[in-house]
């Protein structure tokens, strides 16, 4: 078994676990929070999130291009390319919408922007889990 496929698979089920939880849990209770000490709310919740997030973002990135190169015989080359371009698709989503709306949310409570938050959050909750299921299936396959 490739061990890049491993770590892959690793990767995107750890993120995959911590974006559903961000999704069904955590940025909901945003709106809960109130306008008071929202503004210090979220610069803190920021901070403390990239700790937990941009290591295994990188890595995920970095084992996504170790696939295109080694190119694991289990695991069709068509494949190999969607998973890297859903990899994208989720830095792209995190710095083109997500980042932008917490920027916003640092300044203080907006109703919208915890609601486009949590709407465009779902771009990342099913990318990471299609990506979960399609290496999770190719592990499984080069396990057989």
């Amino acid at each position: 078994m490739s061990f890049s496929l491993l770590l892959n698979f690793a990767c995107s089920l750890y993120m995959t676990g911590l974006i559903w939880f961000v999704q069904v849990v955590h940025y909901p209770l945003f709106d809960r929070v109130g306008p008071q000490n929202f503004a210090l709310y979220s610069r803190d919740h920021a901070a403390r999130t990239v700790f937990v997030t941009a290591p295994i973002m990188l890595l995920e990135l970095a084992l996504s291009g170790w696939l295109l190169l080694e190119r694991p015989r289990d695991v069709p080359p068509a494949w190999l390319w969607s998973l890297a371009a859903m990899n994208l698709a989720l830095f792209a989503s995190t710095f083109l919408l997500q980042v932008p709306l917490h920027e916003k949310l640092q300044s203080g409570y907006s109703r919208d922007a915890i609601q486009a938050l949590v709407a465009s959050n779902w771009i990342r909750t099913l990318l990471w889990s299609l990506r979960s299921v399609a290496l999770g299936y190719f592990v499984w396959r080069s396990g057989r």
